[in-house]
């Protein structure tokens, strides 16, 4: 419920993206929390519903419960054409703009396989492509339309097709 509440905190002005984070949440809730194996099997079935609703028809998106999103997740446009893999790991406070793949590459690559892991403050852009089992570290930001297939260290800027890494400087508080 705590990750809930940072998502409400930073999407306040889109009260339909809360619907499908809400969903997400709690789809997230049964699938590693609930035990009763009885009622996870009807709540699976709930969330199912919801799923189909709130976040694939109202929002037009994909944020399947199995994936690992930190709170404080910032959809400025919604989950207007995001698609996160199902093994996906999002760090906390990251924002994602519309039309974002978060994905695996083939499966007939076993060593590539794999959904990407994505640290903490993340920014994605619109249109931006991460995929494969990549590693993007804290503080990084992925420009529009970039497709990202390698690993970006912390505090980077990914831009272009493929995307090219470039260093930020950061100031240190003293």
């Amino acid at each position: 419920m705590n990750k809930f509440k940072q998502d409400l905190k930073v999407n306040r002005r889109n009260p339909l993206i809360l619907s499908a984070l809400a969903t997400y949440r709690f789809g997230n809730w049964v699938t590693y929390d609930f035990k009763v194996p009885v009622l996870k099997q009807l709540l699976k079935f709930i969330y199912a519903v919801m799923d189909t609703l709130f976040v694939r028809i109202v929002n037009s998106g994909e944020l399947p419960a199995r994936a690992n999103i930190g709170g404080g997740l910032f959809l400025p446009h919604g989950l207007n054409g995001v698609v996160v893999h199902w093994d996906a790991i999002i760090g906390c406070n990251a924002t994602i703009y519309h039309q974002v793949t978060i994905g695996a590459k083939d499966p007939s690559t076993p060593e590539e396989y794999g959904p990407p892991t994505i640290g903490d403050h993340a920014f994605i852009g619109a249109g931006a492509k991460i995929i494969g089992k990549i590693t993007l570290g804290n503080h990084v930001m992925v420009g529009a339309n970039a497709v990202v297939l390698k690993d970006i260290p912390d505090y980077s800027t990914a831009v272009g097709v493929p995307a090219i890494v470039k260093p930020r400087s950061v100031a240190k508080v003293v």
